[in-house]
């Protein structure tokens, strides 16, 4: 016997009324969502747009510096900062610290991006052969590894551009070389971890090869762990090598770098203190921007991080 439905004049039961189907909203892409949490970081906003604008200045210094850099004027020396014509003073040799701060940001931020750069390229490569391959592999390259970890890491980079001879480029080399091990140990994790998935197993059956698998499926999925790290690890390398400039193995005197500034200001401290306060309050802010940044990028990148 059918069921019957009482119906009114003008209405429907809600049973007897006709169901629309709900159409799904458009799934948001991950690095949409990523990018939605980073932005309500205000910490790490202001830190990005205050080291945007740091990356632009350095890079237009040429054109922003009111001075020469390098430009000794010996009657002017150890200006105060305000002083006519030199906004934040002179040092001991009369060469304006406003246009050596500007040339100094664009050696060390220089410095920092590409030390990062060469050590996680090594390390990516080093961590995928050890993970991926494992066996003998994993075992010979993960105990030079541990070799190179069982050093203090500022210890080893001076070790190194000591055996190098002093240098700019010897110093960004000896803090990449430091930096390998950091990355390779991300990156192995990652490959241990993914190696037997489904994806990759089914991968290997349909008959790609190693080297397909390795970019296209294990280092395609472990970019974000590498992201975060070298967002943290930059502001490392500038202070690393700022250190050795500092200690007279890195940038050499009269190369604008904020190092170079701080070994020459310790003479001075008492005298024009503001010779070594202005770089190393530099070196403090961009390093503490990038370090907001990361804690930002990490947050953003794994939400189970956050509260």
């Amino acid at each position: 016997m059918e069921r019957e439905i009482e119906l009114h004049p003008g209405k429907v039961s809600a049973a007897a009324r006709p169901t629309e189907p709900k159409l799904a909203g458009r799934p948001r892409s991950l690095t949409y969502d990523a990018l939605r949490r980073l932005w309500r970081d205000r910490a790490a906003v202001v830190s990005a747009a205050f080291l945007l604008f740091m990356i632009i200045v350095s890079l237009a210094a040429p054109f922003i510096a009111p001075m020469d850099p390098n430009a000794t004027n010996l009657p002017k020396r150890l200006l105060p900062p305000g002083s006519p014509g030199h906004l934040l003073g002179t040092d001991e040799l009369g060469r304006d610290m406003l246009s050596r701060l500007i040339w100094g940001g664009r050696v060390s931020l220089l410095v920092g991006f590409i030390a990062v750069l060469v050590a996680m390229s090594a390390g990516v490569v080093v961590g995928l052969l050890a993970g991926y391959f494992g066996g003998w592999v994993d075992s010979v390259i993960m105990r030079l590894i541990d070799i190179l970890m069982a050093f203090p890491s500022l210890l080893l980079a001076i070790a190194v551009v000591a055996s190098l001879g002093p240098g700019l480029t010897n110093a960004m080399l000896a803090v990449s070389i430091v930096g390998i091990p950091y990355y390779a140990r991300i990156v192995r994790g990652s490959v241990l971890s993914l190696r037997n998935q489904e994806f990759v197993q089914a991968a290997r059956v349909i008959g790609a090869s190693d080297l397909r698998i390795i970019v296209y499926h294990i280092l395609a999925n472990s970019l974000a762990p590498l992201i975060v790290a070298a967002t943290l690890d930059v502001g490392w390398m500038i202070m690393a090598a700022a250190g050795l400039s500092f200690l007279g193995l890195g940038a050499q005197p009269p190369t604008a770098e904020w190092g170079v500034m701080l070994s020459a200001g310790r003479q001075q401290i008492r005298n024009a203190p503001h010779i070594s306060i202005l770089p190393g309050l530099m070196i403090f802010l961009v390093v503490l921007a990038l370090n907001f940044l990361g804690d930002g990028v990490r947050d953003a990148m794994d939400p189970r991080l956050r509260q």
